[in-house]
């Protein structure tokens, strides 16, 4: 995988637009673009802002090697559980295509008042079977990434992740 196609990842999985990254880091949108396209390469000096921006790191932007689906984050290097997105993908064979970011602090607010995450619908499928009070223990613990994937015998395919 090029830088380019590493920077277009993460800009879509933090669901930023070209915009809002050129803004954030001072460039225009066409630099962003040029990078994406490995047309030109960021400035040295942006990597460090480039990476915080997409929750990574320097390495592993430059790595030729693809990311870890699941890592566990030393404690050192640990954001707190409020910075974090939880992430559920649905695409279920009826059609549906459901994308859910939510605020790890809204997830844990749901749980701690006794509701499930697994009550709410994602199209038609079914996620009353997560133990959602496990996966923030695993993301207190460390872990990201994708967390979960299921395919059912229907067809449905789900991901829940945490960056």
């Amino acid at each position: 995988m090029t830088l380019g196609e590493k920077l277009t990842l993460y800009r879509k999985k933090n669901n930023l637009t070209q915009d809002a990254v050129a803004e954030t880091l001072g460039v225009t949108a066409q630099a962003v673009s040029k990078w994406e396209n490995d047309a030109s390469c960021p400035d040295i000096m942006l990597l460090p802002r480039i990476a915080d921006l997409y929750g990574t790191t320097i390495d592993e932007l430059l790595s030729r090697e693809a990311a870890p689906v699941v890592a566990l984050v030393p404690e050192e290097r640990r954001r707190p559980l409020d910075e974090m997105i939880f992430r559920v993908l649905v695409d279920s064979v009826d059609g549906d295509h459901v994308k859910i970011n939510l605020p790890m602090s809204l997830v844990k607010a749901v749980l701690a008042a006794g509701s499930s995450v697994g009550e709410m619908k994602f199209g038609k499928v079914d996620l009353s079977g997560v133990d959602f009070e496990q996966l923030i223990r695993l993301v207190e613990n460390g872990a990201l990434g994708r967390l979960v994937e299921v395919d059912s015998a229907e067809g449905d395919h789900v991901v829940i992740e945490v960056s």
